[in-house]
């Protein structure tokens, strides 16, 4: 077989679905493993529901990730007269038949199998009647001739063999009765054309791949391997759908999960590799193999993914931070005044201490980028005639020290817990809102510190002291 090539081959119809990132990495992994390519199809024959704003964002959202596809996008769309030319020497080499059933003989036959409670297979009402006797009012669809004798074993990468009675497979449509191509037929011609060596998507793909194995078998082309990957399910075990909350990659984008720890997180969703489980990208590509992958569902728990991210968030390089920090205001939030970089870099040691995502992080660093604090009424009503005079003597005191720092703060904050007989929450809460506006958030000192002397004062008397 030639140079490993594999493809991920998303509708723009919608949001990246989280399942769809998650086979995108797999392929995209194995290529690289493999030293081959990795290609992105877009399926776009959906004419109505298609856009290009739905392509672009899925590129986008790919490239996040880190994922990004070898060579030009390959857009079904433009390969339909291929589709078409497929199925017309299908049909005439014996291996396709027309079909004149009209939708409601269809939809009875549906029914019938409904009452039966069986699953619906096509009658095969036409697959042997000579053209001479179809019906000269009706347009038809073709439909591809399924083995109707014995079974067929798909060597499945991951799954092992399975096999199927062959009856079991219907007579599937190829070319609807407007001459558009089905799926099936598209998917297995693009396969052929892109020259993909290794088909790796989800497992309710199965039933398809059987189809296409028989049209790859009619054509006399060679079959690709294929791997089917077992879906992802909720945390209580139903098969995730695009209803879920957090399903897809733009809903874990904008609470503020990073790429790195997302992609970590989908990686080992499904796939191990030893008792490793932090691994970078290249670590990524240098472990991945298909015999890692698991036979069972995988969960997809969101406590796990913020706990990833907030290791990321722990670890990463603080510069770094600060990069995907600024990137995620931007979009999701307000641009950061550059005259704050200084302040919110020299703060993230602190700021991401309680912090699982980065709209955490900007919800504690809102004090530091907003210069007007915005009070809520049931903060406001820690400020009582006690607190007044905690915070006048507090500013009074600070005015004496010529370095912030914990050693110099702590002294202060003790004699007034002393003083108003009182503790730290007591001292430490109406502070803390005076400056933040929030009775929650970093740790006083920290608040302080970061602030500067001026600006402490500014806050304080201006908005309390007045």
């Amino acid at each position: 077989m030639s140079k490993v090539a594999t493809r991920f081959a998303p509708s723009p119809t919608g949001a990246l679905h989280i399942g769809g990132v998650r086979t995108a990495l797999f392929n995209w992994l194995f290529s690289k493993n493999q030293k081959g390519t990795f290609h992105l199809r877009i399926e776009d024959t959906d004419k109505e529901r298609s856009k290009d704003e739905h392509k672009i964002q899925i590129i986008k959202s790919l490239n996040w990730l880190g994922i990004k596809h070898d060579g030009e996008e390959y857009i079904q769309s433009t390969k339909i007269n291929d589709h078409i030319n497929i199925a017309n020497e299908l049909l005439k080499n014996g291996n396709a038949y027309k079909c004149y059933c009209s939708s409601e003989e269809i939809e009875e036959q549906k029914k019938r199998a409904r009452q039966k409670k069986l699953p619906y297979i096509y009658n095969r009402k036409w697959r042997d009647v000579p053209e001479t006797e179809a019906p000269k009012d009706i347009k038809p669809v073709i439909r591809f001739k399924s083995k109707i004798e014995g079974s067929t074993i798909l060597k499945d990468l991951v799954q092992g063999d399975v096999e199927i009675d062959n009856n079991t497979i219907e007579d599937f449509i190829i070319l609807r009765n407007d001459g558009t191509p089905t799926y099936n037929l598209s998917a297995t011609v693009d396969d052929h054309q892109m020259n993909m060596t290794h088909i790796i998507r989800g497992d309710d793909h199965k039933i398809n791949t059987f189809k296409q194995m028989q049209i790859y078998e009619a054509m006399s082309w060679e079959l690709p391997k294929f791997a089917h990957i077992p879906l992802i399910h909720t945390i209580e075990g139903k098969k995730l759908s695009k209803r879920d909350n957090a399903s897809t990659l733009d809903d874990y984008s904008k609470i503020g999960i990073m790429p790195d720890a997302l992609r970590n997180y989908l990686l080992r969703l499904g796939w191990s590799f030893e008792d490793k489980e932090i691994f970078t990208l290249e670590e990524s590509i240098e472990h991945f193999n298909l015999d890692g992958i698991g036979k069972s569902p995988s969960k997809l728990d969101m406590s796990r993914i913020l706990s990833m991210n907030e290791y990321y968030i722990k670890n990463i390089d603080e510069n770094e931070l600060y990069k995907h920090f600024v990137e995620y205001c931007e979009l999701y939030k307000e641009r950061i005044n550059p005259e704050k970089e200084v302040k919110i870099k020299l703060s993230l040691s602190f700021l991401k201490n309680k912090a699982k995502t980065l709209e955490d992080i900007y919800n504690n660093a809102k004090y530091i980028i907003f210069d007007e604090i915005k009070f809520k009424d049931d903060d406001l009503k820690l400020i009582d005639e006690k607190a007044k005079k905690i915070i006048k003597e507090f500013n009074d005191n600070l005015a004496n020290i010529d370095n912030l720092n914990r050693e110099n703060l702590e002294p202060i904050v003790n004699k007034l817990i002393s003083n108003y007989e009182t503790n730290f929450k007591g001292v430490g809460q109406p502070l803390r809102v005076a400056l933040t506006g929030s009775k929650f958030g970093p740790g006083l000192y920290d608040i302080v510190i970061s602030l500067g002397k001026e600006e402490v004062k500014k806050r304080l008397e201006s908005k309390i002291l007045i």
